[in-house]
């Protein structure tokens, strides 16, 4: 599953720099997630770091995007090959 943040949300601004795939951004009230890009840090931590670093404890899991650890595995090896071929074209 991706994450999403909830309402509890107190716009600390502590989650958006953690997000390696940079899925948080500033919604119209509070920050949210893009499932799109959200791995839960598969890849790149042992555990999501928004939620670690979370003070309200507002991100939970995305009942509305159920993936297995598997394909949050696939979502971003194509993340980081996409992102790789960005930076090999400049």
């Amino acid at each position: 599953m991706s994450l999403k943040i909830t309402d509890d949300c107190i716009n600390c601004d502590v989650c958006e720099p953690e997000c390696p795939n940079q899925a948080i951004f500033q919604g119209e009230l509070i920050y949210e997630i893009d499932a799109d890009k959200c791995t839960e840090c598969v890849g790149h931590y042992d555990e999501p770091q928004c939620v670690v670093i979370c003070p309200v404890d507002c991100i939970i899991l995305d009942s509305d995007n159920q993936e297995s650890h598997e394909d949050l595995q696939v979502k971003y090896e194509r993340l980081t090959a996409q992102g790789n071929d960005t930076q090999q074209e400049r």
